[in-house]
């Protein structure tokens, strides 16, 4: 008797063709494939050895995430892109800016700039605990940091301060976006959908793609400073878990690299950079989630982080554009399989 094969099984067992296809994204990390590599010469001891922690750790929390600030010419044209593709809502618009919830959890100022041709991300704001103004700034300085502070209304407080690569982290008290994100956010787009909505609630933040001169004292910064946890150190990048806010990769340099310093690091990219956000939305459906892109002619790019075709991987996402020209990355990650991406990428063992 014939036994039937199920497209699942089918793909399982051309898993290894599939990873040649057009479609289908570099795996993650110079050193995913094993260490003592083409792409990741060190051995495994030497790429993923810790340094020292740039400074004593603070014992803040990271609770929230505040704000993702943009920069783009068409502000409005983006914020009724991501209305319409990923189901975040309109709270304010002053004809300079629009600022939006991404769900209940998050929230996104789009700024114009007439001369940024492509988006770019100008910072984050995260909220910790606990809060004392006094304190935080007597602890930022210890730390050799030159914090700026910068107010609001409804009473609040935050500061400034430039990571590593003078990337601008903003770390508040929860009293803005956040605050205001228990109220319903009801305001009309003075421009039209570009098309029909998708019905997809963004739920997670997946990850930020974070390039650094020397990804491990990027790391340790952030650490140390807003008491993220380290989920691996591949060798080229380390994915850290920002409390129950979401993840960031942060990639770049090895210091530990003999060559460290000599040439730029391949993948970081220019220094401080998020050169691609990445949220997870429901309902997901493989199949139909690329459906719903191209049909709205947006590009549909599978990234599975492991070259295995996106139906039977351990993560899966598509990458698109958006239209000033970010790289929008979609997936199927939520809070409750956040580990996805991270057990998915981690290196093989030398010699394997």
């Amino acid at each position: 008797m014939t036994q039937k094969i199920t497209r699942r099984t089918l793909l399982q067992a051309l898993g290894i063709a599939a990873a040649g296809a057009p479609l289908t994204a570099l795996a993650q990390g110079r050193c995913r494939d094993g260490y003592g590599t083409q792409g990741c010469p060190l051995p495994a001891d030497v790429a993923t050895k810790p340094i020292p922690p740039v400074f004593d750790a603070t014992g803040w929390k990271t609770v929230a995430l505040d704000h993702i600030a943009y920069r783009m010419a068409d502000y409005q044209k983006e914020a009724a892109f991501y209305i319409a593709l990923m189901g975040w809502k309109l709270r304010s618009d002053d004809g300079e800016q629009a600022v939006l919830d991404i769900g209940d959890w998050g929230s996104a100022i789009f700024k114009k700039d007439a001369a940024q041709k492509t988006t770019v991300v100008e910072r984050f704001c995260f909220v910790i605990e606990p809060w004392n103004a006094t304190v935080v700034e007597a602890e930022l300085r210890k730390r050799g940091l030159t914090p700026k502070p910068a107010t609001g209304p409804g009473g609040f407080e935050s500061f400034h301060v430039q990571d590593p690569d003078g990337f601008n982290l903003q770390i508040s008290n929860g009293k803005g976006e956040a605050a205001r994100r228990k109220t319903p956010a009801t305001a009309k787009l003075a421009v039209p959908l570009p098309f029909e909505p998708t019905g997809w609630k963004t739920v997670w933040l997946d990850h930020f793609s974070f390039g650094a001169t020397n990804y491990k004292k990027s790391a340790s910064f952030y650490q140390q400073l807003l008491g993220w946890k380290e989920t691996y150190d591949e060798g080229s990048q380390n994915e850290l878990m920002m409390g129950e806010v979401g993840d960031i990769i942060v990639r770049g340099g090895n210091p530990n690299d003999p060559n460290f310093g000599k040439a730029p690091a391949r993948g970081s990219g220019d220094r401080g950079r998020i050169d691609h956000i990445s949220f997870g939305i429901t309902p997901w459906d493989t199949d139909g989630v690329k459906e719903q892109l191209e049909k709205r002619g947006l590009q549909a790019r599978v990234d599975t982080s492991t070259r295995d075709d996106i139906h039977v991987a351990a993560f899966k996402s598509y990458h698109t554009f958006t239209p000033n020209g970010y790289n929008l990355q979609i997936s199927y990650v939520t809070h409750d399989n956040r580990l996805a991406l991270p057990n998915a990428v981690k290196p093989k063992p030398t010699g394997h």
